[in-house]
């Protein structure tokens, strides 16, 4: 089943100049990610925003999405997700780009928790770089692979709140590293006392670097 989900159109009226791609976390879906858009369209009013849901839900959970199932929080169990996940988010990604008669250097992906190692891990591994990738709340998969299969290299802005019980504080820097080790151009916001969540400020740092990369 190709990937689907909520999708707003330009505030402009006109024909999308850019394409926001909006990945979700564990348990949730494109519609409770789509809101974050609201926040970011004024800034970019050419662009398109879609917020695919994953592709299987988790068992006994109305409208709770996964891009892979989380039973033991290992390394491996991570790296073996992403993986069987990134086909069929990129296949959505250059479908989308596809129908909207835009190039890669157009596109922007935002991802939160485990859709922010997704976004991490199928941009970084597309041939044609991207505008930006935004990671919030999330970490770097296999960051042991990431010098043999990178592909390209776009800038990519990592926000994460000091008091997540999630996803540890400390998996920011850890990502920042590997990436920057890679050639990736990388910066970090640090959201004092934010837990599992975007603040006010991680989301006014995200709509600066989303309208500098896309101009």
């Amino acid at each position: 089943m190709p990937l689907d989900g909520p999708r707003l159109a330009p505030l402009s009226g006109s024909k999308a100049d850019a394409l926001v791609v909006l990945i979700h976390g564990y348990g949730s879906n494109g519609d409770d990610l789509i809101a974050l858009a609201d926040m970011i369209r004024p800034s970019l009013p050419g662009a398109a925003f879609v917020a695919p849901n994953a592709p299987s839900q988790i068992p006994h959970m109305a409208a709770a999405h996964q891009w892979w199932p989380i039973e033991t929080f290992s390394m491996a169990e991570r790296a073996a997700g992403a993986a069987a996940a990134t086909p069929g988010l990129d296949a959505f990604i250059t479908e989308e780009l596809d129908k909207a008669g835009l190039s890669s250097d157009r596109l922007l992906l935002i991802g939160f928790s485990q859709g922010t190692m997704m976004a991490l891990h199928a941009g970084l591994r597309r041939p044609d770089a991207m505008a930006g990738i935004v990671g919030i709340s999330g970490m770097l998969v296999a960051p042991e692979q990431l010098q043999s299969d990178i592909r390209s290299r776009p800038p990519v802005l990592l926000i994460h709140g000091t008091e997540d019980d999630i996803v540890p504080f400390r998996s920011m820097d850890l990502a920042s590293t590997s990436l920057a080790e890679a050639g990736v151009a990388v910066e970090t916001h640090v959201s004092p006392g934010i837990g599992h969540s975007v603040g006010p400020d991680g989301l006014a740092a995200a709509t600066a670097f989303a309208r500098r990369v896309l101009g």
